[in-house]
């Protein structure tokens, strides 16, 4: 089974992701967390520095669409497909969803083609539920301040409307796929928003 997390930048989702896995794990389940872009070996690490490289910043739209759908490729097939078929059940800090709502809604392109695009890079694979952790973009960015700096990357500093029309592709995309996209209130703290995670999962026909 694959688990996603989804969101904007700063809505917690690798905190939750990691939190997510401990929750199952602790159950006796056979997890594998993982997260995009760069965790599909040496080429997926590759693309993760290029994209996110400063100079990178001027790139046209569809060509850091296929960037990232190169990516998703080699992390199916290198580390996603294998988990999955010894059994695990595999918790991804990102997808496909990402796609859609970044290079889609907030890039500009079109969204059934990023669609198209996005779900033909997962090569068959589908999130059997996928949480959406939602929160005010302002409440993100203020989060996103501890990472700004020299530690940060072109995406940390993209512009509050960007991440706003991302989230509201987030919410569209939720909306058009309420059995797979579980909304969660992400702006409390860490443990209760665990808490908002763990409760849909338990209530999800998964």
């Amino acid at each position: 089974m694959l688990v996603t997390f989804e969101g904007i930048d700063g809505c917690g989702k690798s905190t939750q992701a990691a939190l997510f896995r401990d929750h199952l794990s602790a159950k006796g389940a056979e997890t594998a967390l993982t997260h995009e872009p760069g965790d599909g070996g040496d080429i997926g690490r590759a693309i993760r520095k290029t994209i996110l490289l400063e100079r990178m910043k001027d790139i046209d739209p569809l060509a850091e669409l296929f960037l990232f759908c190169a990516d998703r490729v080699h992390h199916v097939e290198t580390v996603i497909r294998p988990a999955l078929e010894q059994g695990k059940t595999v918790i991804s800090d990102r997808f496909f969803d990402s796609t859609v709502a970044y290079q889609g809604y907030g890039r500009g392109i079109d969204i059934d083609f990023a669609a198209a695009a996005a779900r033909r890079s997962a090569l068959g694979v589908e999130p059997a539920i996928t949480f959406f952790l939602d929160a005010p973009v302002e409440v993100c960015l203020r989060r996103l301040e501890n990472r700004r700096g020299e530690g940060a990357d072109r995406m940390d500093r993209e512009a509050g409307a960007f991440y706003g029309r991302i989230r509201e592709g987030f919410i569209a995309e939720a909306e058009k796929q309420p059995r797979r996209i579980k909304v969660i209130d992400a702006r409390g703290e860490e443990r209760e928003t665990h808490g908002k995670v763990v409760a849909a999962f338990e209530r999800a026909d998964v």
